[in-house]
């Protein structure tokens, strides 16, 4: 139903288009954007990403059946040595197909990259802790929940807490099987 590609220039404006306001950037793209996104800061997110050796696998995502880019997704702090990488940068963004299973596919296939082609051990992600349909998402496939950041991030005058999320290699192939 859905495939990765990797993010590339052409779907610049699109994902643009798709984060329309300070928070919403801030719930996908963590302190490191800036308000409104840009081209670009789009630039900079790509310099060294998708190569042989990156630490940074950044994609779009492709619905099948219509050609189109429906979302966004990303591995980073991609850690060879110590067999780690974080997923981030989660984004169903075309709101037809929201609530409709996409999300949990999109970690499937992430989850396919980071243990099955690049052999981690561990994948870690951050959620805000009001994100309740994203962190039962993660729950689905498997990762668990390792502590509470309190008011980690500032938007405006208030603070957000983020659930620190994990799955280890082991517990990512006994949902596989299930």
């Amino acid at each position: 139903m859905i495939e990765l590609k990797y993010f590339e220039r052409s779907d610049f404006q699109q994902l643009i288009n798709w984060i329309d306001t300070p928070e919403f950037l801030l719930q996908w793209g963590g302190p490191n954007f800036s308000f409104p996104l840009t081209e670009e800061q789009l630039e900079n997110y790509l310099i060294d990403a998708n190569k042989d050796d990156s630490n940074t696998l950044v994609y779009g995502v492709l619905h099948k059946a219509t050609g189109k880019v429906i979302g966004h997704i990303s591995l980073g702090n991609i850690d060879r040595k110590h067999k780690s990488a974080r997923v981030g940068k989660v984004l169903v963004g075309d709101k037809d197909v929201r609530g409709k299973g996409i999300g949990q596919l999109m970690m499937k296939e992430i989850l396919k990259v980071a243990f099955d082609e690049l052999r981690l051990h561990r994948v870690s992600l951050g959620v805000f802790d009001f994100n309740t349909s994203a962190i039962a998402c993660y729950e689905k496939e498997g990762f668990v929940k390792e502590g509470l950041l309190r008011d980690s991030r500032k938007i405006g005058d208030a603070y957000w807490s983020l659930w620190e999320m994990s799955i280890l290699e082991n517990e990512w192939l006994e949902t596989k099987k299930g």
